[in-house]
């Protein structure tokens, strides 16, 4: 896909995108066809296939990056100052209460499944999620560190990675089951073994 050229252009591409999610999430990617985007945002044939020339594949990639993007957004602003116990539980409730809400769909799973997810451009989406939110897993823990809540003995990306495959396992159990059980454990003792690194009793 060629960069858009201007301000103006981006923003029109943007544009395309979120109401494409919008339409996706309204109506799932089955049934969604391009014309349902076309009308939602305004845009001509013509515009749409100047931005996304390889056709509904390609503008169903744009989406999974977007929606991938408001994983970690709807995070914030809690998943960025990871500073203090009390700021980890309230991290720990807003994603509790971001994939409850989501319940068993999830719109990013869905592109996935349409535009295969062992294709380059799926793969480099779903790696550069994980890798993002590991990485501020991660910095959340070395900051805890740095303020003398949690050893400094700690194997910090061990820790960060074995959370998030926690999360991830979670989520998949909710999507089957919509009982949130076990990604509220997963959450729960994630965070209590950074506490018990630190020496301090476990929250109950």
């Amino acid at each position: 896909m060629p960069d858009a050229p201007t301000a103006k252009g981006r923003a029109t591409r943007a544009r395309i995108v979120e109401g494409a999610a919008e339409v996706l999430r309204e109506q799932g990617v089955a049934f969604t066809t391009l014309d349902d985007i076309r009308s939602r945002t305004g845009t001509s044939k013509s515009q749409l296939f100047h931005y996304f020339p390889d056709g509904k594949d390609e503008l169903l990639l744009a989406v999974a990056r977007f929606e991938a993007d408001r994983v970690l957004e709807d995070q914030q602003p809690h998943l960025g100052r990871l500073d203090s116990w009390e700021s980890w539980h309230q991290w720990r409730d807003v994603v509790v209460e971001r994939y409850e809400l989501q319940g068993d769909h999830c719109p990013l799973g869905s592109l996935f499944l349409q535009v295969g997810r062992s294709r380059p451009g799926a793969r480099a989406i779903v790696t550069e999620l994980m890798r993002q939110w590991q990485q501020q897993l991660a910095r959340g823990i070395r900051t805890l560190q740095a303020n003398g809540l949690v050893s400094p003995a700690l194997d910090v990306d061990r820790t960060a990675a074995a959370l998030l495959a926690g999360i991830q396992g979670g989520v998949t159990i909710l999507m089957s089951t919509g009982d949130s059980t076990h990604l509220k454990a997963a959450l729960d003792t994630g965070i209590e073994h950074l506490r018990a690194a630190a020496g301090e009793p476990v929250r109950t």
